[in-house]
Parts: C-alpha cells; structure tokens; sequence
C-alpha cells in the first residue's frame, strides 16, 4: 500500500462517520416534527369534531397497514403524539429546540415533567450535555432542576457579575450520590476514595466542564505541606474549582479553612487567563443561615453544600409504605408459615 494510505483510510473513515451522524440527527429531527404535525392533526379533530380513542385506533391501523415497514404507528404512540402536540404548541420551537433530541427522550419527558418550563429546561440539559435517555431519566429522578443553583455563595460579592452567574448555576444542592456504599463508620478518606471510584458517575452528577486533576492535591505553603481533598478544573468557568469533602455538618471554621486554600491556589496554580479559583465545600448537613453568616465576611468565592446518598421519598409514597409494625408481623407471620 503507499505510504499515505493510513492516513487517506483515517481521514475518510472519520468523514463518513461525521456523515452518518449528521443523516442520524437529520432523521431524528424529521421524524420527530412528523411526529408533531400528527399530533396536531389528532388534537385538532378531538377538539373540533370529538375524536375518541377509537378513531385514534382505527387510524394508527390503517396508517401501519399503509406503511408496514414504518414503526412507532401504534395507537398508543399515536397518543403520545398528541400529549406532545399539546405540551410543545408552538411549531418553531419544536422544529428549532425539541426536534434536536430523540423521541424516546421526548416520551420520557411527556411522562416524567407536568411543568413546562422545567421540561424545556431539561431539553437544554439534554442537548448541551449530551445526555442519553437512561441519563436525562437519572437527571430527572434526581430532581436535578430543582437543585441546580441552591447552594448557598458568595459569588455575587467575590466575582463579576457573568462569572458569578454561570458559577452559580453550575453549583448544585444537595448533590446525590446515590452510586456510593458508605458505611455507618465512614470517614471522609473513605468518602473521598468511594467517589474517585466510581469517578463516572461523580463527574456526571457535578456537571458538564468538570475536569479532575487530582485528589489529596499537593500544596507547600510557608514550608507545611497542605493537601486539597480534589482539584478540578472547569472547562467553561475557566479556573480551579477546589472540593473540600465533610463526612458531617458544616461548621464556620470550614469556610475559613477554604479561603486559605483559594488564596494559595490563586498563587501558586492560576494561569494568568485563568478566573478566580472557586471553592465548594460538600458536607453532609447545613444550616443555611450559618453558612450564609460563614461566608459573608469571606474573600474568596466559596459555595456550601450537601451530599446525600439517597433522596427523600415523597410524603405521597412514604404514606403507601408499611410502617415498622407492620413489616415486623409480617415477618412474624412468614416465620410462622415456615415453622
């Protein structure tokens, strides 16, 4: 073969693969706006002329009859076509923003999020991050819209104004670590060490943009040896974000420790280019009033905020749950079944 021929072969493989995604999206779009359109039509003749579920039926059959090798014409998926015309009334933005993610994406979407700002927002999430639909289903299950920018800063006093805003937004509370199996004696090494390993899953739940450049990150300052718990670097902010990891509840003392950092960080690691280095201090519980008071008198921008392994469960599922009695007799009542 000539010498080039690697390079030809490389160069035209990544071409028909750029090809074959750019077709994909293509399709998906159109598809989706089909979609759409037949949704119309169907809501349009409900309310217009009193369409019922049988007609949707009847319709879903003939067009499946007319296209056999088309699929996702049941008359189930037609109704989904319908719920979706009615939660996205305006074509432009369905053809512009919605069409840009799957419709097994838009489904899970239809069935999960009632408000619609909150599910347009996630169509934003899905299509700047890339998210896949068991993720954008983890996203949602998380209540990721409701935490996203709830943890207590002092940005608006330490950065300007478009730093202070985006790093806000990137800021989350409480996060959810749910991927971890901490035990009741678990120190915040252990902490540490559990999310490193299941780095993954700890990138995904603190965002698009976090870099990890390292744990127990080495610091000399004034001849003492400091260890950062994580550095990171955040690829849109453009600065070290240091993560300060308690295995307890959030004391003002923290806050001072994390100033510390940032300003040996900003000395020692930050670029020339590069922003304010941001702090976030990760604990297991609190007190936003203290932590408010904390780091008023703060120089340096730091977030406070919780972790937590599993959510809490709605008041509506805590109230379906058998209390402790009655798993207790029930169990009894196994035992006794054995005996």
């Amino acid at each position: 073969m000539p010498a080039d021929y690697p390079q030809l072969l490389a160069q035209l493989t990544t071409r028909i693969r750029d090809t074959q995604l750019r077709a994909a999206l293509a399709v998906n779009t159109a598809l989706v706006q089909l979609y759409w359109h037949i949704g119309q039509e169907i809501l349009s003749r409900q309310d217009q002329q009193g369409w019922g579920t049988k007609v949707v039926a009847r319709l879903a059959q003939d067009l499946r009859r007319e296209f056999p090798s088309l699929t996702g014409l049941s008359p189930r998926n037609l109704q989904y076509m319908r719920a979706f015309a009615k939660a996205w009334p305006e074509a432009a933005f369905v053809q512009q923003v919605v069409a840009q993610i799957p419709w097994g994406h838009n489904v899970r979407l239809l069935e999960a999020v009632h408000d619609p700002l909150e599910r347009a927002w996630y169509v934003q999430q899905t299509i700047d991050n890339g998210w896949s639909r068991n993720v954008l289903a983890l996203q949602v299950e998380s209540g990721l819209y409701q935490r996203q920018g709830r943890a207590v800063s002092n940005f608006t006093r330490t950065l300007p104004a478009a730093q202070s805003e985006l790093a806000q937004q990137i800021l989350k509370d409480p996060y959810t670590f749910d991927f971890l199996s901490l035990g009741v004696q678990a120190q915040e090494r252990d902490l540490e060490r559990d999310l490193l390993a299941h780095v993954r899953a700890f990138l995904l739940e603190l965002g698009k943009g976090f870099a990890l450049v390292g744990s127990q990150y080495h610091l000399e300052i004034g001849g003492q040896d400091y260890y950062l718990d994580l550095l990171f670097y955040h690829l849109k902010l453009r600065c070290f974000i240091i993560i300060d990891l308690k295995m307890g509840e959030f004391k003002p003392e923290d806050s001072g420790k994390m100033n510390f950092y940032l300003a040996a960080a900003d000395d020692l690691l930050r670029h020339p280019t590069d922003q304010p280095t941001i702090g976030l201090i990760l604990c297991k519980t609190q007190n936003r009033v203290v932590s408010e008071y904390a780091l008023r008198g703060m120089s340096q921008p730091i977030g406070v905020a919780q972790w937590q392994l599993t959510r809490a469960l709605p008041p509506e599922l805590r109230r379906d749950l058998p209390t402790s009695e009655e798993v207790d007799a029930a169990l009894n009542l196994t035992d006794r079944e054995i005996d």
